[in-house]
């Protein structure tokens, strides 16, 4: 298994590339050999070049061959076989991953002088030729804002031993480009891989058991400690190193722009094991995270801090600081750092118990502990200073202000947690408080605008709607019980540790100010005897559905226009945080139209804000795949229209977006870098244009006619055809993805069958396993169709857009992507199970007409012969990866069908379903997608 290489450009880059492949390749193969003998690899080899074949030239008879040579595996080699695709796919990706860093590296080392695009430096360069002075350079670093959240959503279908596994394979093939390396060290390194391979051969794939909320927050937590730590703060310091370059007349120190947030252990829409409990013991984690990476850093800084008094001399700050620590902390002897003359490590021992002390509640409220975070940057200041004092200042630059600026960045909290629950269950406990202090009986049945009315003159009156001698149910209670826990963290941890609360599902502005009449009731909210409000949680609304979109801008006017809601966002910064949904107003309108109306949400609703001088920060639920709003980081920020990103962008990281992204090093800080340049030119555009040019709105108006069109077709499919989801259920694995245990939350938000409960996750993943993608191009064709009409003036007009209409070709191009990927051929074999052959023909039939007016309307469009023409080094690794997933394909259909036959007959086969979920694992490493 050694032929799939990337083929675009003949550069040594890629020949090293190639190498790694066959290396990894041929590893495998050895391995394959050692567990299954010669007859494995030989079957593997067999089926590998007949998928090959296929792809080269389609012949019934060849393609009918191949059927019958994968039907006909015996359950056995069956099982083998498909670990051989699947683990092969998770070699070439880890080569893939490393060849990424080395471009990078092999272009810094050759270009000399040359800035390569995408960088911070070539970003900073392009402001100052552009004339961007200081003091506008400067007003940009201080309105940037961008916070990546990381989620549980369940889309990460590999263990984390797995992933560890890969981490260490990853590490090893970096060191085969070690020129350095001897003849025998080379052949030890070669031996380590085939055990780390082995290794991976004889891991299980698979959980045997859901993870559960706490195993999720380790998962996020990982991330934290072996990449984020480390490689956030390096992106700051080449930040300022460029304006310090380009303008050297100036001290720069960026405010904190890039920040991680998590969801995880706080987001409790549908999974009903996020208790409140559950997010204090996250809190907890965080914290004893933060605490552990301060103490081990502080740790190696003592080996550097040799400094003796009979040689410089150190600051009397310093001295006093120690004084003081000596007064108010007690240390165990064999702490004592007994060397008078080293002050530096005498400082420090007290800084880690300090530091250890905050884990320990007993020392709560004293001083041997940092009562926050401000003390212990305030300790490392002195540190630095007396450094300086004594001209140390290189071991300052080099060790303390990287960990300043770490300790700005993660606090003691690591990363802000949001909480986040459905908008539903809010109103069920407001009905049930409001009726036991007989204030209405039946809260939920109120016209919306009486429930504004009543919540206002709530939010208005100091006295508290709830007693502790009054009785609820477990889940109002549960309700109040999250608000206490955030009350007490923010005590606890600061008030960064948690700022907001995401409503899901938000309909109305009662959603919005329920939420607050909860926080007012402990006092998270409060308005004072003088009329000010003090507010230090805010509500979030989450618009989702198309609906909801249309309704957004007059849902937060309504909000904006009422005085105590107005004083609750001057509260928070002046700063209002709204969260869009890319999942489900995909699944509701198809992706032409979710992405349209998106973008005219946000330009609305910003225009609403402006005229009540709010600022806005929009929060975007991108997930990974396609369908789900998914694109590199850098594209995700640029595509946003420039007068909407004022305020700051927070974008969330889900799933397997975590591990593509900041597993490695060298990965990590190659995305947060291209986001930085991308959060810089973003920026940038805001401050030179205020309003659309005349092109812009024309192209806009022409978008609404497509969306119209679009929005029409997919509904005419989706909630209009009787079958259609009786056909997406049988000709889609979307009930076996459900048993994957990769999640711990509940594929549906309720017991039920309705497309409105299913979730956005495994509406993508089953498609996407399937070969359709349908989520992500479908409707678009028709869309695009109903405006050009064949006309070729029509036709200039869309390729106008896709050169110079940013949003336009982000669509066009995300199109490409998914047609790519997707597979008719194969998808057909999927819709082959589908038990009404009539149903099946027709939705099917409509499926594979869209597909072909999509790629005829984006070959149209884009000017190309075949799809990703104009991207020819993607094109060609998505082509050669996939004869390499269709042999899973075939047997994922073969295996879906006697698993579904044995249930039918009220029966099970566990080894059938491993079986499946391996496919499963295989096609989601493949197509690098998973939901």
């Amino acid at each position: 298994m050694t032929e799939l290489t990337v083929t675009a450009g003949t550069s040594n880059s890629n020949n090293l590339l190639r190498r790694d492949i066959r290396f990894l390749g041929n590893i495998l193969g050895e391995v394959l050999v050692h567990q299954g003998g010669n007859e494995l690899l030989d079957i593997v080899e067999k089926i590998r070049e007949a998928s090959k074949s296929l792809r080269a030239v389609f012949l019934p008879e060849l393609h009918d061959e191949f059927k019958e040579m994968i039907n006909s595996l015996e359950p056995g080699i069956r099982h083998q076989v498909i670990r051989a695709f699947a683990i092969y796919f998770q070699l070439v990706n880890i080569a893939e991953q490393n060849h990424r860093i080395r471009r990078k590296r092999d272009y810094e080392r050759s270009a000399g002088e040359t800035v390569q695009t995408g960088t911070i430096e070539a970003a900073i360069k392009n402001l100052k030729e552009q004339g961007f002075t200081y003091v506008e350079a400067k007003e940009i670093m201080e309105g940037m804002s961008l916070e990546l959240v990381m989620t549980a959503h369940p889309t990460e279908a590999m263990r984390r031993a797995i992933l560890d596994i890969h981490k260490r394979i990853a590490d090893d093939v970096m060191q085969l480009d070690n020129p350095t390396l001897t003849f025998r060290e080379r052949e030890q390194l070669r031996e380590k891989l085939l055990n780390e391979v082995i290794t991976l051969w004889q891991t299980d794939e698979l959980r045997d058991r859901k993870p559960t909320v706490l195993d999720e927050v380790r998962n996020g937590m990982y991330y934290f400690h072996e990449t984020l730590f480390h490689v956030l703060p390096e992106v700051y310091q080449e930040l300022e190193r460029c304006l310090t370059k380009y303008y050297p007349e100036h001290y720069w120190h960026v405010p904190a722009y890039l920040r991680f947030g998590s969801w995880i252990g706080g987001d409790r829409d549908g999974n009903p094991s996020v208790t409140a409990d559950v997010t204090w013991q996250t809190l907890r984690m965080h914290r004893k995270l933060a605490v552990r990476e301060y103490q081990h850093i502080l740790s190696d800084l003592f080996k550097h801090l040799s400094f003796c008094t009979t040689i410089v001399d150190v600051t009397d700050e310093l001295m006093a600081s120690i004084q003081r620590d000596r007064l108010q902390v007690t240390l165990q002897k064999t702490q004592q750092w007994n060397n008078e003359k080293e002050p530096y490590r005498i400082k420090l021992t007290y800084m880690v118990e300090k530091l250890h002390n905050l884990l320990d509640d007993t020392k709560k409220d004293t001083p041997e502990r940092y009562a926050n975070v401000s003390e212990f940057i305030e300790d490392l200041k002195i540190i630095d200073r007396s450094l300086r004092h004594h001209y140390a200042d290189y071991v300052a630059d080099t060790h303390l202000k990287k960990l300043i600026r770490q300790v700005e960045l993660f606090g003691f909290h690591t990363a802000t947690l949001d909480i986040r629950q459905h908008s539903k269950e809010h109103e069920n406990a407001m009905t049930e408080i409001l009726a036991n202090m007989n204030i209405v009986p039946n809260y939920s049945e109120l016209e919306e605008e009486e429930k504004v009315k009543l919540l206002e003159k709530i939010l208005n009156d100091p006295r508290p709607l709830t007693s502790p001698y009054q009785d609820y149910s477990e889940s109002t209670k549960e309700c109040l019980e999250v608000y206490r826990t955030v009350y007490r963290a923010q005590q606890e941890y600061g008030k960064q540790c948690i700022t907001s609360y995401l409503i899901s599902m938000t309909e109305a502005a009662s959603d919005i100010l329920e939420v607050m009449v909860f926080a007012k009731e402990v006092g998270l909210f409060y308005k004072e005897a003088d009329g000010s409000v003090t507010c230090t949680l805010q509500s979030v609304p989450l618009f989702e559905t198309i609906d909801d979109l249309h309704a957004a801008p007059g849902i937060m006017d309504q909000l904006f226009s009422m005085p105590i809601y107005r004083q609750s966002v001057a509260a928070m910064n002046d700063l209002q945080e709204i969260m869009l949904g890319y999942s489900d107003s995909n699944k509701d309108g198809g992706v032409v139209t979710a992405n349209w109306e998106l973008r005219v949400a946000m330009k609305q609703i910003t225009a609403t804000a402006n005229q009540y001088g709010a600022k806005l920060k929009f929060f975007h639920g991108r997930g990974g795949a396609l369908g789900r709003g998914g694109m590199p980081l850098n594209r995700s920020i640029l595509v946003q229209p420039p007068e909407t990103i004022g305020g700051g962008i927070k974008i969330t990281e889900q799933g397997e977006v975590l591990s593509s992204r900041y597993s490695l090093r060298g990965i990590a800080y190659r995305s947060l870098e291209q986001a930085t340049s991308a959060l810089i030119e973003a920026n940038k555009l805001a401050k030179l244009r205020q309003k659309c040019s005349p092109e812009e709105e024309r192209w806009e108006d022409i978008m609404v006619g497509i969306s119209e069109t679009s929005l029409s077709k997919y509904q005419d499919l989706v909630f209009r055809e009787p079958d259609f989801l009786k056909f997406f259920r049988e000709s889609t694995p979307l009930v076996e993805v459900g048993e994957l245990n990769i999640g711990s939350r509940p594929s549906k938000r309720k017991n039920s069958d309705r497309f409105e409960d299913l979730r956005a996750i495994p509406w993508v993943f089953a498609w996407t396993q399937s070969r359709y993608l349908f989520p992500a191009w479908y409707a678009a064709g028709t869309g695009l169709m109903n405006f050009y009409q064949n006309k070729e003036e029509n036709l200039k007009i869309l390729q106008e857009m896709y050169q110079h209409f940013s949003f336009f070709r982000s669509v066009i191009d995300t199109l490409q992507f998914a047609l790519i990927k997707a597979d008719l051929v194969i998808a057909k074999e999927y819709a082959n199970m589908c038990s009404d052959s009539e149903a099946k023909d027709r939705v099917f039939d409509q499926i594979e007409e869209e597909f072909r007016l999509t790629r005829e309307m984006v070959l149209k469009i884009a000017g190309i012969s075949e799809i990703l023409d104009n991207v020819p080094g993607l094109q060609e690794s998505i082509r050669l990866r996939n004869p390499y997933v269709d042999p899973l394909s075939y047997l994922q259909v073969q295996l879906l069908a006697e698993l579904r036959s044995v249930r039918e007959q009220g029966e099970d086969d566990a080894h059938l379903l491993r079986e499946v979920l391996l496919t499963i694992n295989g096609i989601a490493a493949g197509l690098r997608n998973t939901g």
